[in-house]
């Protein structure tokens, strides 16, 4: 049996849930390493409410995405996949444009859909709901094994840039314990395996040694 993360579960109700979802059929992807960059904020990311697809960045989103590509463009990145939502679509954009890169935008990445729950507080945030009009917890772990199983099958390294659930997935998939560093919005990730088999992900840094900042 899979027993939850401590760092992982601290985060919000129902992730106990999504863990065990998730080491059901794990990821064993083919490559070593990935990255992958959560978007930039939005208005209802700083205020706590469930939001739609088309939620813009706000003006720290932007500048949040512009630092993630400062850090990113030192990276050998060869491919980028996002999701098509806006929020994430513009920052992959963003992040692209240093690497020269044209990001690949899917539906299938796109954060779980909460139905009758959007425009509603997300402060005390249940994953194992079953929101009306929207998808099951089961149904959007399925979805984005098979999501970023895909996008793990780009050129690589390949950066995948989504949202908040989507890396809740992928760590689990991954069975790597997730904390608040790795969290933040725009905080760019490396995903690498270890000699052992196992997986580990650390925060990028700046020049000077500091992790980027993820208010």
């Amino acid at each position: 049996m899979t027993h939850p993360s401590p760092q992982l579960t601290q985060h919000a109700k129902g992730i106990d849930q999504l863990i065990q979802l998730a080491a059901a059929k794990p990821l064993s992807p083919a490559v070593d390493h990935f990255y992958f960059l959560r978007h930039g904020q939005t208005p209802r990311n700083a205020l706590r409410i469930f939001q739609s697809y088309e939620e813009p960045l706000s003006d720290l989103g932007l500048q949040q995405a512009a630092l993630a590509a400062t850090l990113l463009a030192q990276e050998p990145i060869r491919s980028i996949v996002c999701s098509d939502a806006r929020r994430a679509f513009d920052t992959a954009h963003a992040v692209a444009a240093p690497l020269g890169l044209t990001p690949v935008a899917r539906e299938v990445l796109r954060e779980r859909h909460f139905g009758c729950l959007i425009g509603t507080s997300s402060a005390e945030i249940d994953w194992a709901c079953s929101p009306e009009g929207g998808e099951t917890l089961a149904q959007f772990v399925e979805r984005k094994r098979a999501a970023l199983d895909a996008a793990l099958q780009a050129p690589a390294p390949v950066l995948i840039v989504a949202h908040g659930g989507t890396l809740y997935v992928l760590a689990a998939l991954l069975r790597v314990p997730v904390d608040a560093a790795l969290l933040g919005n725009a905080q760019p990730l490396r995903f690498e395996r270890q000699a052992n088999g196992q997986w580990t992900a650390r925060a990028l840094m700046r020049a000077d040694g500091s992790v980027a900042a993820i208010a």
